[in-house]
This record gives structure tokens, C-alpha cells and sequence, in this order.
């Protein structure tokens, strides 16, 4: 086994008043050629929008984006017609292709809406650009990993033009767990939402990353009550 740990402290850091935002890779005015993805995982973004605040509308293509609120609502709108709003719970999956436009707000005008941004380099260019969600219960990560990603439309969860699997799960201190590779080419990035985990015997704290290559399988001990989101991603496109 391989592995990379990012810590917490050491991510990108832009605060433009309406936007406080942290970047686990490189992305705007953050710049560490170290720190550029790690395989097709290009963005990591842990964003909170002021009250009322978002982002105008702009455009992307050929990027598989994945949204996961983690407090208050946001509101997404598209150039294929799409109006949401997304909560806690919800995932949402944005297949860019051949080009869309979209916007994202904070629907509240009394509270911070915080939420994760992910980029995945795509497998397949110019699809036709596409949008879904889902949303999960509560008791559907309960001490277990979810699968909220996948390559196949017809799995659990969202599906992305690339094979690349996400899982997420709240785990009550004490708990242990494994994860098994889907594949053994593919890396794993374990980013720590909340609490304190040990992966193989590397601890891990709030907000940390680690990105693990030539596994099989991973063992996970939670030290505190802790929300973990991993993501399995080939490391070559």
C-alpha cells in the first residue's frame, strides 16, 4: 500500500467574503503543482455561501460534478431547464459533456448553506450534458458505507461517465469497518468529513485526506462518532 495524507491545514484557502472555500487540490488562485488531483479526482471543494450569496451563472464541459450539501439549502439552475434545491442528504451529479451553463445560490437569506464540490475527469468527451439527484435517509449510512457514485445507471446511488465508486458513511465511535477495492488498479481518497478515523493504522482527523494506491482492501476503526466520505477512482483516464 501507498498512501498520501493531506491534511486539513494544509488545503488551498480563499475567503472572497460571500464564499469561504478550501481546496484539498489545486483550483483557482491555489496553485501547488503537488497538489494537482489525485488520478481522475480533480476538484475537492469545502464550500460555505453566505446568506442570500452563490455563483452566477457560468459554464463547464467535459467534467463529471458532484455536489453533497452538508448544511442548508442550495439551489441549482441549469441551461437544460433544471430547478433544484439541494439539503443535506441529497446528492447531485452534473454531467458537463458538451457544455452547460448553471448557477447555484443560497436559497436562505438567514443562513450559511455549506457544501461539498467534486470534479471527475470523465472517461467519455461531448456527451450530451445531463443532471440527476437523489436523496438518502438518514438510515441508510448508519455505521456502513453507501454507495452514492457508480459507473452503472442501474446501481445504488448517482452514476458519472467514469469508473469511479463514492461511498459515505456516519459511524458511531468504536465502530470498525473494512472496504474492499472494486478495483485493484483504482485509488481511494478517504476525505473526513467529521470526527477522528484510523485506515490502516493512519490517523485521520476532521477535514483530513488521505489518498491510498496498490490496495486491496482497507480496514477503518472510528476513535470518535464520524462521517467519512470515500471516493475510488481509476489513476490514469
Amino acid at each position: 500500500m501507498k498512501s498520501i495524507i493531506h491534511k486539513a491545514t494544509t488545503r488551498g484557502h480563499a475567503n472572497h467574503g460571500w464564499l469561504n472555500t478550501y481546496h484539498t487540490f489545486s483550483f483557482g488562485n491555489y496553485h501547488n503543482p503537488e497538489r494537482m488531483n489525485f488520478g481522475v479526482l480533480r476538484v475537492l471543494n469545502d464550500d460555505e455561501v453566505s446568506a442570500g450569496m452563490g455563483f452566477g451563472t457560468h459554464g463547464h464541459s467535459n467534467m463529471e460534478i458532484i455536489s453533497i450539501p452538508l448544511e442548508g439549502d442550495l439551489e441549482h439552475k441549469d441551461s437544460m431547464g433544471n430547478t433544484a434545491v439541494i439539503r443535506k442528504g441529497d446528492i447531485q451529479v452534473m454531467s458537463a459533456g458538451s457544455g452547460i451553463q448553471h448557477s447555484e445560490k443560497n436559497k436562505n437569506h438567514d443562513q450559511l448553506v455549506k457544501f461539498l464540490q467534486i470534479w471527475v475527469i470523465p472517461n467519455k468527451v461531448n456527451v450530451t450534458p445531463r443532471y440527476d439527484q437523489i436523496t438518502l435517509d438518514e438510515k441508510d449510512t448508519e455505521n456502513t458505507f453507501r454507495q452514492i457514485v457508480s459507473p452503472n445507471a442501474e446501481d445504488e446511488g448517482v452514476w458519472i461517465h467514469q469508473d469511479a465508486w463514492f461511498h459515505l458513511g456516519d459511524f458511531e465511535q468504536g465502530k470498525t469497518t473494512n472496504y474492499i477495492m472494486k478495483n485493484e488498479n483504482n485509488g481511494l481518497y478517504v476525505f473526513v468529513l467529521e470526527g477522528s478515523v484510523s485506515v490502516n493504522e493512519v490517523a485521520l482527523s476532521r477535514r483530513d485526506g488521505l489518498g491510498i494506491t496498490e490496495a486491496k482492501e482497507l480496514d477503518f476503526k472510528f476513535e470518535t462518532d464520524s462521517k467519512v466520505l470515500l471516493m475510488e477512482v481509476p489513476m490514469a483516464n
